[in-house]
């Protein structure tokens, strides 16, 4: 099970720590204290309806995954997967700016790219064989978007 390190261990004297904030005093660092929980998986959802957005979180958050950021156009997913670095990015196919697939090869371009998994209102089939050349893991219609279908999708 992953560990998670999250901060030295403040001092117990009072009084050193009171010096050592006033430069008085050096002290050593603390030993780090570890957090076992497991990591959760990041999430970036990328759509422009608000409603879906918001129900994708409360699905994604409700079965264990950590959504980091939402974004309404494929320009501004772009800039929030280059600045949030999500490892995975929930990614509608129509979007008022550029198109998922698109906004798939541009992430697919980062120095560490996330899993992209496509979604949309309409069926796999809507869209041919983009889906199959897609920089992307896979795809979900949004009526089927659940915990255990994104884990599929994911591998």
């Amino acid at each position: 099970e992953p560990l998670r390190l999250v901060g030295p261990r403040r001092p117990r004297d009072f009084h050193a720590a009171i010096l050592a904030d006033h430069g008085l005093a050096t002290m050593s660092p603390a030993a780090p204290t570890w957090d076992h929980r497991p990591v959760r998986d990041t999430v970036l959802v990328v759509d422009d309806h608000v409603d879906f957005r918001a129900s994708a979180r409360a699905v994604l958050e409700a079965g264990g995954f950590d959504v980091v950021g939402e974004a309404g156009t494929g320009a501004d997913g772009i800039r929030a997967a280059e600045r949030l670095r999500p490892r995975i990015v929930l990614l509608d196919v129509r979007l008022p700016d550029l198109d998922g697939f698109a906004v798939a090869d541009r992430l697919a371009e980062l120095p560490d790219p996330p899993a992209v998994v496509l979604i949309s209102s309409r069926s796999g089939r809507t869209y041919g064989s983009r889906l199959h050349r897609a920089a992307a893991r896979g795809f979900l219609a949004k009526a089927d978007l659940t915990v255990p279908a994104l884990r599929l999708v994911l591998g």
